[in-house]
């Protein structure tokens, strides 16, 4: 017994020392300020308390718009304001674009080859250079090819409306969900998801895999308990990617077969390359254009899951906060109405040569993603130690910038939590893109060598869906939901999601 009190006693002594010791180290690094951490856990109170982005938003509104916080194991510098996210994305983004893959990602050897977590790098340079040149370029999207493929999606997902309408309420995130995987898999494979109970299951697999990806997980603030995987987050999101391999799999193989079949002259494909017969001919050839990297089956695979996720959740999630925010502002909505109305006349669906006489709907869709940002919070990590605002930042550290917090930052943003497209109309056409202001009020895709790869497409196609729904069909809400609200609440993915999917009434006008 008194051995046991011993031992206690032992470890109460070098825990409370190792927490003095952090607290006096912290002082001397010249970190910036930041809440008191508490042995052993840091700050998981202070920002397990609600959504991350909220939580470390309320934190910085004390602490200043950039400050440290620890998460377990994790120490963590957030910039929260304009400026500070100037500096991390732009001033010293050269020395800030590191990346530690979440421990789900670890799952069946993903992070090896994602592009959304390896170190800037040539594996990383070559897949995003990849992606860019061979489908999400606007060269490639504006083609002869791809934008078919993108007007056709649009019609398809009024399809589904117009069905759903006549069954009962529309899920508006679920269908245009299913209409941008349909359109990501013809992008990419130049095959649609004709097999319903396959298309079903790719669905359901493709949607838990994005709600898994960033899922807060006990594994990546302890890594010392990752192995246990306490939360069951790693071996959940590998059964959910693994089916989405193994479809991409049968892709790759059936396409194998095709050219083994074009070699010995019995084969009929024919136009313009897809990106997976770019990187089978990469893989061929034994390296990428730059003679660097190696393109395998298994970059192949994890590199087209990494974009047929992102894609379609990035979409479908904007386009279901785009109509929530329009169901509860009818003003909104029906001025929107009229603009679609008197430029589109007996046109049946927006393109994307029709944006730029729609300035309405260019607001609508910027004050969307200026309230919901796609990605709330943008994780990178520093490659050597910098300076910002007179603090260091050190290397090893993981930077977040608070999207969420810089878009409602009330020193850019007057009533920054009101929805208000106007805001939008007055500004300048090259300060409201969505590359970002050049004052960093507004980077909804993020900035700098990181900035989204799906930008292209997002632009294209969150016009031309969201302007195509308004247009084709009048919207109101459920009785139960409309004297209850609309539920605003967030649900954090991949991207940030409705955590209680919108259900709406359409009624066709065309």
């Amino acid at each position: 017994m008194a051995f046991f009190f011993v031992c206690i006693s032992s470890l109460l002594i070098i825990s409370i020392s190792s927490y003095v010791f952090q607290l006096v180290a912290d002082r001397r690094s010249q970190l910036p300020p930041g809440p008191t951490p508490l042995p052993f856990i840091g700050n998981l109170l202070d920002v397990a308390s609600e959504l991350p982005h909220r939580s470390l938003a309320r934190l910085a509104g004390r602490h200043g718009p950039l400050m440290t916080v620890r998460l377990g194991k994790l120490v963590a510098v957030v910039a929260s304001s304009p400026s500070t996210a100037r500096d991390v994305l732009q001033t010293h983004n050269g020395r800030l674009t590191g990346r530690s893959p979440p421990d789900a990602w670890l799952a069946l050897g993903h992070a090896a080859n994602s592009v959304f977590v390896l170190p800037p790098g040539r594996r990383w340079r070559a897949l995003r250079r990849m992606g860019t040149e061979h489908l999400l370029s606007a060269r490639r999207l504006d083609g002869e090819r791809l934008r078919p493929l993108l007007r056709d999606a649009v019609l398809d997902l009024v399809r589904r409306v117009s069905g759903m309408a006549a069954a009962g309420t529309v899920e508006v995130g679920r269908a245009a969900f299913a209409a941008m995987m349909d359109l990501q898999w013809r992008a990419m494979f130049s095959a649609g998801l004709d097999d319903a109970a396959a298309a079903l299951a790719l669905h359901d697999a493709a949607r838990e895999a994005v709600a898994l990806s960033l899922k807060p997980n006990v594994s990546d603030f302890f890594p010392g308990l990752a192995a246990a995987d306490l939360q069951g987050v790693r071996r959940r999101f590998a059964r959910r990617v693994a089916m989405v391999y193994q479809m991409i799999d049968e892709q790759v193989e059936r396409r194998m077969q095709d050219r083994r079949d074009d070699e010995a002259g019995s084969g009929s494909r024919s136009g313009e390359k897809d990106l997976l017969d770019v990187m089978l001919d990469i893989s061929e050839q034994g390296k990428d254009d730059g003679g660097m990297v190696t393109i395998n089956r298994d970059v192949i695979r994890t590199f087209l899951t990494d974009i047929f996720l992102a894609t379609v959740d990035t979409i479908s999630s904007t386009i279901e906060w785009a109509m929530a925010e329009l169901l509860q502002h009818p003003d909104t909505m029906s001025k929107l109405q009229e603009e679609l109305r008197r430029v589109l006349g007996s046109k049946a669906h927006v393109e994307h040569s029709d944006v730029d006489r729609l300035p309405y709907l260019r607001a609508v869709m910027r004050e969307t993603l200026r309230l919901h940002p796609v990605v709330p919070l943008v994780p990178n990590e520093a490659e050597e130690t910098v300076e910002i605002h007179g603090h260091a930042v050190p290397k090893g550290c993981t930077v977040l910038v608070n999207l969420w917090a810089v878009h409602r930052d009330a020193g850019a943003w007057p009533e920054p939590d009101r929805f208000m497209p106007e805001r939008f109309l007055t500004m300048k056409p090259e300060e409201a893109g969505f590359l970002g202001t050049t004052e960093f009020e507004f980077i909804p895709f993020s900035a700098g060598r990181r900035v989204c790869l799906g930008l292209p497409l997002a632009t294209r196609m969150v016009h031309a869906i969201l302007g195509s729904l308004m247009h084709r069909f009048e919207w109101t809400l459920p009785p139960e939901v409309k004297e209850n609200c609309v539920d605003m609440s967030e649900s954090l993915g991949l991207t940030m999601i409705m955590a209680t999917p919108l259900q709406a009434i359409a009624k066709s006008v065309v």
